[in-house]
């Protein structure tokens, strides 16, 4: 097992032997594969390769795969930066997935259980599998963590990764914290030390729960953030919003049994405020584009090429949580009702406003 060390750097990938249980068994240098191709994927894999570690990524369409190959440079999802030379790429995800000893999912929500099953048979006993999605499994309004339990080994560790990193940003080096949580305190530890990299610095939490819920439940509020910027209501107005969401989130997290303070830490105000006011964030650009151009933002609902708005589904599956617990989110309701019950994005300051006054805790 690894020894608690001071130094805040990254251990080098030779030293990385993890032993809890066989989770990355004898590996001196365990072998990564990050699963989905898009602009968090990619730079995942990127900044690993470019520090050591032995990563491959998994590529879903061959035409694709065939692009990176060529020119070395994901173009549709981080123009600009080249992949590192050690980087390998694959589209056979199976074998990537047996030949690895910690698998990173960073494909869709709404694509995720469809990726996990398909490579079910291939994982390896004490697998260190690692959602790197921020979003809730429509339908079953279930974590990541929570559909991947269904397909692992019976010993598998299952973690979470979130907190505010935009993908170019980490692409290109520049500084970012995360958070990878997992119910074993070693199994988060030990990933902690094995993505610790360059200047990409991790924490750890067993809170696996608070960094999902917040790291998902901050896409929607990204939503509402972009809508009050796209129609001009100001900074207060916006600063208002931000908190009033992460009083959402944290409403809905500790109903389900996460821990408040996860929900004001990295994983939940750090993204959420990286989401709602960065240039970068998709939903909070989607959310300009629905108060500025809602026909053509409503048409990009059913639009499933490109970077995906994760908010747009999540919504969803966060209202279904949020009633079947009965707690209250007025914030989800009103990018709910603008999305899918045909209420103007105009009419959401109002619908808010209008709301009985209450005290601010309760």
């Amino acid at each position: 097992m690894l020894r608690r060390s001071s130094q805040p750097v990254a251990l080098p990938a030779s030293t990385l032997a993890i032993t809890v249980k066989g989770m990355i068994e004898s590996d001196a240098e365990p072998r990564i594969v990050v699963l989905g191709a898009g602009a968090w994927g990619t730079a995942l894999a990127l900044i690993l390769a470019r520090h050591g570690r032995r990563v491959t990524l998994g590529v879903r369409r061959p035409e694709q795969l065939a692009a990176l190959r060529a020119t070395r440079e994901n173009a549709v999802y981080l123009p600009g930066v080249k992949l590192a030379a050690e980087l390998d790429l694959t589209d056979k995800w199976a074998e990537a997935v047996a030949s690895s000893s910690v698998v990173i999912c960073a494909v869709p929500s709404r694509f995720a259980r469809q990726a996990i099953s398909a490579v079910a048979g291939a994982f390896r006993p004490g697998v260190a599998l690692i959602s790197a999605v921020k979003g809730i499994e429509e339908g079953s309004a279930k974590t990541m963590t929570q559909m991947m339990a269904d397909f692992v080994p019976t010993d598998a560790r299952l973690l979470a990764l979130s907190g505010p990193g935009f993908a170019l940003e980490v692409a290109q080096g520049m500084p970012a914290a995360l958070v990878a949580a997992a119910r074993d305190e070693a199994a988060a530890r030990a990933v902690q030390r094995l993505l610790a990299v360059g200047r990409l610095r991790l924490y750890r939490s067993t809170d696996v729960t608070g960094v999902e819920l917040g790291g998902a439940v901050k896409n929607v509020i990204a939503i509402a953030a972009g809508v009050c910027d796209g129609l001009k209501l100001g900074l207060s107005a916006r600063a208002a919003l931000i908190t009033r969401g992460l009083a959402e989130i944290t409403r809905l997290g500790v109903a389900l049994g996460a821990r408040p303070q996860t929900l004001s830490g990295l994983s939940g105000l750090g993204d959420l405020v990286l989401t709602c006011t960065g240039e970068l964030s998709r939903n909070r650009a989607f959310g300009i584009r629905l108060a500025q151009d809602e026909a053509n933002a409503r048409r990009e609902l059913t639009h499933t090429s490109g970077s995906i708005v994760e908010g747009v589904t999540t919504v969803r599956a966060v209202k279904a949580l949020a009633d079947a617990v009965k707690i209250e989110m007025p914030l989800v309701n009103a990018v709910f009702a603008c999305l899918y019950e045909d209420r103007p994005a105009s009419a959401m300051a109002e619908l808010l406003l209008q709301r009985e006054l209450k005290a601010e805790f309760y």
